[in-house]
């Protein structure tokens, strides 16, 4: 499961930057290694208490053998879905499959009461809400990307002002989620503190970067080509945070169900709150890695370059929003899928381009009536988001957590049958 959460998934975080020639593949492959890993092993023991025992009440199970076999049917069918999919070429996600396997399996083994229908509504709530919260806050940050920079008469002075701030805003929301998350080990800090902490981060960080991009500026042509250069190293700082928040988030999908296994045989007691072995996380993080560098580089390039062409700015965009959207989310405690964030992000990059594409050749027509007017048939081949994808992605989600539960249930029934 691992090995398939790093083929299929960790794409989406670093597809951006590598499709806009911000980070060579190796370099990529590297940085995501690490990244995931840190971010696995770190904090990502929330979101697995999540997948273990929120999704099916594990008392109503009746005995632990019961309970070990619902979370193996959970890993084995999200595994086999996962494969399926990608060898057919159907973007899933991981998320979405252990989800659904662990309810499958639960409604196998205590019938439909098991799930717990409040946990699985704010969970499927967020699948709905996170593509569309990706979305938003990209389009949000290329709109002000563009009115703030590129539409600038000066693009490079207004580069100098704000890709400062843009660097800090990052550094901002990385350092009050890892004060909330990785530091609760050593000390208890609450939100306000956490936000605190994220300032005064942000801030410095911002004064740091502003020299660096002022010296990094010096000789540049006041030209679009120009700011992808002053883009390259937030970029691929954006990549880094994302990577190290999607480990936070995704490892739960692989080691989810592995650690309810272990806790189950070790101690007998599977009703209680899970506790994490230090070595199902390592399996974990691994897994994630080893995925990524076996199978990593084909959907890199896809995530990266076929939805919608990115630049070193877009792709800015799309991986800042996806890193705040998964950060939030694993914050909250839920599962959501990294897959829908990024690639909402990078759908909401690229409807944002169409719609100030079409505001500007709005306003060029009214003030050069006769300029040339595309017909229909024009119009719709020069759209900067593919639609066929776009369908492509919106079915494969739906289909995901029935299939997913129904081939669970099935293993449920096959395992049980065979063990008597």
């Amino acid at each position: 499961m691992a090995l398939n959460i790093g083929a299929n998934d960790v794409a989406n975080n670093m597809g951006p930057a590598v499709g806009a020639n911000a980070l060579s593949m190796g370099g990529a492959i590297a940085i995501a290694v690490v990244f995931e890993s840190a971010g696995a092993l770190i904090v990502g023991g929330d979101v697995v208490s999540t997948i273990a025992k929120g999704i099916i009440a594990p008392e109503s199970m009746g005995d632990a053998q019961t309970f070990m076999w619902a979370m193996m049917a959970a890993l084995l069918s999200a595994a086999l879905w996962v494969n399926l999919a990608t060898w057919v070429g159907a973007p899933v996600s991981t998320t979405h499959s252990v989800v659904g396997g662990v309810m499958g399996a639960g409604i196998a083994s205590a019938g439909l009461a098991a799930v717990s229908w409040g946990t699985m509504g704010k969970i499927a709530a967020s699948w709905v809400i996170s593509p569309v919260l990706g979305g938003l806050i990209a389009a949000l940050f290329l709109a002000f990307i563009k009115t703030r920079i590129i539409y600038q008469d000066d693009k490079i002075a207004a580069a100098r002002k704000w890709v400062p701030v843009l660097v800090g805003i990052m550094a901002g929301a990385f350092a009050s989620y890892l004060a909330l998350k990785g530091l609760k080990k050593i000390i208890k800090i609450d939100l306000p503190t956490a936000l605190l902490i994220g300032v005064v981060i942000g801030g410095l960080i911002w004064l740091v970067t502003i020299p660096l991009i002022r010296k990094q500026s010096e000789g540049l042509e006041n030209r679009n080509k120009s700011l992808k250069v002053l883009f390259g190293i937030p970029l691929v700082v954006s990549a880094a945070l994302l990577s190290f928040a999607h480990g936070a988030n995704d490892v739960a999908n692989a080691v989810g169900p592995l650690a309810a296994i272990v806790q189950s045989l070790e101690s007998g007691n599977f009703t209680d709150a899970i506790s994490i072995p230090t070595w199902v996380m390592v399996i974990g993080a691994f897994g994630i890695s080893f995925g990524l560098f076996l199978f990593g580089p084909k959907l890199i390039r896809m995530v990266g370059s076929k939805i919608t062409k990115l630049n070193p700015m877009r792709a800015y965009c799309v991986a800042l929003a996806a890193a705040i959207t998964v950060i939030v989310a694993s914050w909250l405690g839920l599962p959501v899928s990294s897959t829908h964030i990024a690639v909402g992000a990078v759908f909401g990059v690229g409807f944002f381009r169409e719609w100030d594409a079409e505001r500007r050749l709005k306003k060029a027509r009214q003030s050069v009536p006769d300029r040339l007017v595309y017909g229909p048939e024009e119009r719709r081949r020069r759209k900067l988001v593919r639609r066929s994808h776009f369908m492509t992605i919106i079915a494969a989600w739906i289909v995901t957590v029935p299939s997913a539960a129904l081939l669970s249930g099935v293993i449920f029934v096959l395992i049980t049958a065979f063990v008597g």
